[in-house]
């Protein structure tokens, strides 16, 4: 006897809505205001200045404190991820792809700053997706907050001056990483690579 596949419809919707509900509770007004603040300015064609340029972010194997200020002279494409986020799992090798383009051509660097993760994890994550490129804890999501960004994953492509030029908050593409590269001052023949 075939089941009617409305009442599986209708408790994955609801599901949805409790998921989306639920995210918008839990960000705070400072975050939003963040966000909607970096977003509409990077939309309108106006590069912003990357907050917490000297906010210290410890490596996620152990070390120095590095800033975002010891990067400028680069082109950073700055993401936030979690061992947890299914799409950055689907986002990491090509993230690990772009990074090889930069740093062979010397002009940048992806760096991943972890959120709400277990530092062994993430190290696991990086391990299984090969990621060869810096990634950093966030303790207390400090980093995040001034970004705004609080869905995972989330990037932001910063020019060798320390401004922002794209912000993806979703999942990255070939089609975003490329064009918000070449804004961020990359030459094609590097991407085309």
């Amino acid at each position: 006897m075939r089941r009617s596949a409305v009442p599986a419809l209708l408790g994955i919707l609801a599901v949805a809505l409790v998921a989306v509900l639920a995210f918008a509770l839990t960000r705070s007004p400072a975050d939003q205001q963040n966000q909607k603040r970096l977003d509409a300015q990077v939309q309108e064609g106006t590069p912003v200045v990357a907050p917490g340029s000297d906010r210290g972010l410890v490596p996620l194997t152990g070390g120095a404190k590095k800033t975002l200020a010891q990067f400028r002279g680069q082109v950073v494409v700055l993401n936030f991820w979690g061992s947890w986020c299914t799409p950055c799992r689907d986002e990491a090798p090509l993230l690990e792809r772009y990074h090889r383009k930069l740093t062979a051509a010397g002009v940048g660097t992806v760096l991943g700053v972890t959120n709400n993760d277990v530092p062994e994890k993430s190290i696991a994550f990086e391990k299984r997706f090969g990621l060869t490129y810096p990634s950093f804890q966030d303790p207390g999501t400090e980093l995040a907050q001034e970004y705004g960004a609080s869905l995972m994953p989330e990037t932001f492509v910063i020019d060798r001056r320390g401004r922002i030029h794209a912000i993806a908050r979703t999942a990255v593409t070939t089609d975003f990483m490329d064009g918000a590269l070449e804004r961020a001052g990359v030459p094609k023949q590097v991407l085309a690579r």
